[in-house]
C-alpha cells in the first residue's frame, strides 16, 4: 500500500503526459501530515457551453487501499480506451482523497469552521471547498465491494433509474449527501452517484454510466453549483466593483491599508462611472476627525500598514478640491528616511518585509506625483531594489530571515513593483531593474497559478488553500502591466483565469471566499499553512478585489 500511495502522483503525471491536451495534474488539498492530495484535472472541466458532462471521480475517503485500487483501475480503463469514456464527457479525478489514511473521512459533511487548520481532519475542509468551486456536473464516488450497487444523493436521484442495481440514497452526513442538498458553500447542488463494485465488474458498470451520460443531453447541463459560478463570472467588471463598493470602504478605525484601499476604490469607481451619488461627502465625514486632529490618526507604534491607510488622500483632494487630503500623503512620505548602512528606510521593517514594498511603493509614489520631488522616488527605488529577497524562481521570501513563499507576501511584492513602475518616469535611474524584478515575479507566479486561476496560500506547497487576496494582487498587477504596455499579449490568458475565479468567489453581497486572515511574519511553514481563511466579509480582500475589478475595467472595459 505504501508503494501505491507514493507513486500515485507519478501515475497521474504519466496520464497527463500521454494526453497533454486533455489533462493536467493539480492538487486539491493538504493532509494532516502535509502531503498534497493529487488530482487529475480535465483542462476543459469548467468551460461553459461545451455540451459535455463534467464528471469528477473520487475515491478512498475511508482510507481503504481497496477503494484506491479500484479508482486506479478506473483510470486505467479510461486510459486504455484512448482516454475517452465518451465524446460528451470531461473526466477529472481525485483517486485517493485520504492518502494519509489515519482516519475514516467518509462522514461528517459539510465540515464547519476551522478552514483550513483543523488539527484532526483538515482534508475534509480542503476537499469540500475544492469540490464545491470545481462544481462538476456529476460526482462519481467509487467504493470496493463484493456486489454491485448504485446509490445517489438527492440531486442525482434521477440518474439511478437508468443504472442496474440502484440502492437508494447515500447516507446523511456523507460527502455526496451534503453536496446534493441545501446550498453548499452558498452555491448550488452537485449531483452525485456512488458505485460500489468488485474489480471484475467495474468496466461494465462504468460503461453503463458513460452511455447514460452520452445519450441524454439533459445530463450534460451544468450543475446548479456551476450555474451559480458561471452567472457570477458573467458579471461585468463594473457590476462586481459596484457590489464591492457597496460593502467596503466605510470605516477607518484603525487607520490601516485594509480600510484605506476600499475607500480609495469607492472614489475611483465614482470617478470612472459618474453614476449615483458621489461618495466624497460621506468619506469627508468619515475621515474628518483624523484630518482635523480631534482624533489621533495613529497609535504609538506606526508602521507602513497604518501609513498606507491614507492611500485615498490624493483621490479625495481631486474629488473635493481640498488639498489637505493630498497633504496627508506627503506627510506620510516624509516619515520615510534613508536606512542606515543600506538598510530598509524607516518606518519599513529592517528585515525588508514584502508588505512594505506595497506600502512604500503606494505612498512614496503618490507623494512624487503630488509634489514632483524626486527624493521620494530615490528612497523608493533604493528600497525596492535593495532588499535582495527575490529568488532565482522570481518568488520572494516573506522577509530576509523568513524563507517562506507566502502567497499574499508575493502579492504585496507584485503590488509594490506595480505601484513603483506606475510612478517612475520612463528613464528614471533604476527603472529597468524594477521592471525586470516585476516581470520575473509575474513569470514565477504564473507558473504556480492553479488551472482555475488562483494562487495558493503557500506558493511551493501544492494543494495549500486557494487564497483570494494574493490572486487579486496578481490580477491587478497583470492588468496594470498590460494596460500600460509593460507586458506582452501572452500575459492576457493568466489574467483572464485570475479574474474568472476571483469573480466567482464574490457573491452578490460582497462576501469573499478564503482570504487569508491577518498575517505577520511566521516562524514555521505550518504557521503559514494554518492561517485561517475568511469566508464572508473581509475588508482586506474586498478592497483588493475592488481595485482589481477597476483595473480590469480600465484595461478591457
Amino acid at each position: 500500500m505504501t508503494n501505491q500511495k507514493s507513486d500515485l502522483h507519478v501515475h497521474l503525471e504519466s496520464m497527463a503526459s500521454e494526453y497533454p491536451d486533455r489533462w493536467t495534474v493539480s492538487a486539491c488539498g493538504v493532509t494532516g501530515s502535509r502531503r498534497s492530495i493529487p488530482a487529475l484535472l480535465d483542462k476543459n472541466a469548467n468551460s461553459p457551453g461545451s455540451n459535455t458532462a463534467s464528471v469528477l471521480l473520487i475515491s478512498g475517503l475511508s482510507g481503504s487501499a481497496d477503494d484506491a485500487s479500484l479508482a486506479r483501475l478506473a483510470l486505467e480503463s479510461i486510459r486504455s480506451d484512448d482516454a475517452s469514456p465518451g465524446i460528451h464527457i470531461r473526466f477529472s479525478a481525485i483517486p485517493e482523497c485520504n492518502p494519509d489514511g489515519l482516519r475514516d473521512l467518509s462522514t461528517g459533511y459539510p465540515p464547519t469552521g476551522e478552514f483550513f487548520y483543523n488539527a484532526e481532519e483538515p482534508e475534509k475542509r480542503y476537499l469540500w471547498r475544492w469540490i464545491c468551486f470545481q462544481a462538476p456536473g456529476l460526482i462519481l464516488e467509487l467504493r470496493s465491494g463484493e456486489t454491485v450497487s448504485w446509490r445517489s444523493n438527492e440531486a442525482g436521484s434521477g440518474l439511478t433509474s437508468a443504472l442496474a442495481g440502484s440502492g437508494g440514497l447515500v447516507e446523511n452526513g456523507s460527502l455526496l449527501a451534503a453536496l446534493g442538498s441545501g446550498s453548499p458553500d452558498g452555491l448550488g447542488l452537485i449531483p452525485g452517484l456512488r458505485l460500489t463494485s468488485p474489480p471484475e465488474s467495474l468496466d461494465d458498470e462504468l460503461g453503463k454510466l458513460w452511455k447514460v451520460l452520452s445519450d441524454q443531453p439533459v445530463l450534460r447541463e451544468a450543475s446548479p453549483a456551476r450555474q451559480v459560478l458561471e452567472a457570477r463570472s458573467a458579471r461585468s467588471y463594473l457590476e462586481v466593483a459596484h457590489i464591492l463598493a457597496s460593502v467596503y470602504g466605510y470605516q477607518l478605525d484603525p487607520v490601516n491599508y485594509t480600510q484605506g484601499v476600499g475607500i480609495s476604490g469607492r472614489l475611483q469607481l465614482y470617478e470612472l462611472t459618474k453614476t449615483g451619488e458621489s461618495p466624497a461627502s460621506g468619506i469627508v465625514d468619515l475621515v474628518e476627525p483624523y484630518v482635523s486632529g480631534s482624533a489621533p490618526m495613529f497609535g504609538e507604534r506606526v508602521g507602513g500598514a497604518n501609513l498606507a491607510g491614507l492611500i485615498w488622500g490624493h483621490e479625495l483632494s481631486a474629488a473635493t478640491g481640498d488639498a489637505r487630503y493630498s497633504d496627508l500623503i506627503v506627510d506620510v512620505a516624509n516619515r520615510y528616511q534613508a536606512g542606515a548602512d543600506g538598510g530598509a528606510p524607516p518606518p519599513c521593517d529592517p528585515d525588508f518585509r514584502t508588505e512594505d514594498m506595497f506600502m512604500a511603493g503606494a505612498m512614496l509614489g503618490r507623494a512624487f506625483e503630488i509634489t514632483g520631488e524626486t527624493k521620494y522616488l530615490d528612497l523608493l527605488v533604493g528600497f525596492i531594489t535593495g532588499g535582495n529577497i527575490q529568488q532565482e524562481s522570481g518568488l520572494f521570501w516573506h522577509c530576509r530571515p523568513t524563507h517562506f513563499y507566502w502567497g499574499r507576501g508575493n502579492g504585496f511584492a507584485a503590488m509594490g513593483l506595480t505601484e513603483t513602475l506606475t510612478y517612475l518616469p520612463e528613464n528614471y535611474p533604476g527603472r529597468d531593474t524594477v521592471a525586470s524584478m516585476y516581470r520575473k515575479l509575474l513569470d514565477g507566479l504564473i507558473k504556480i497559478q492553479d488551472p482555475s486561476g488562483m494562487l495558493p496560500q503557500v506558493l511551493d506547497v501544492p494543494g495549500s488553500y486557494q487564497e483570494l487576496t494574493a490572486t487579486c494582487m496578481l490580477g491587478y498587477s497583470l492588468a496594470r502591466g498590460l494596460r500600460r504596455g509593460w507586458l506582452g499579449p501572452s500575459y492576457q490568458a493568466p489574467l483572464d483565469r485570475a479574474w474568472r475565479d476571483v469573480s466567482q468567489r464574490i457573491d452578490g453581497e460582497g462576501n469573499v471566499v478564503d482570504g487569508c486572515a491577518s498575517t505577520g511574519v511566521q516562524a514555521t511553514l505550518n504557521e503559514y499553512l494554518d492561517r485561517p481563511a475568511v469566508f464572508g466579509f473581509d475588508d482586506r480582500t474586498g478592497g483588493m478585489a475592488l481595485w482589481f475589478a477597476l483595473e480590469m475595467h480600465r484595461h478591457q472595459g
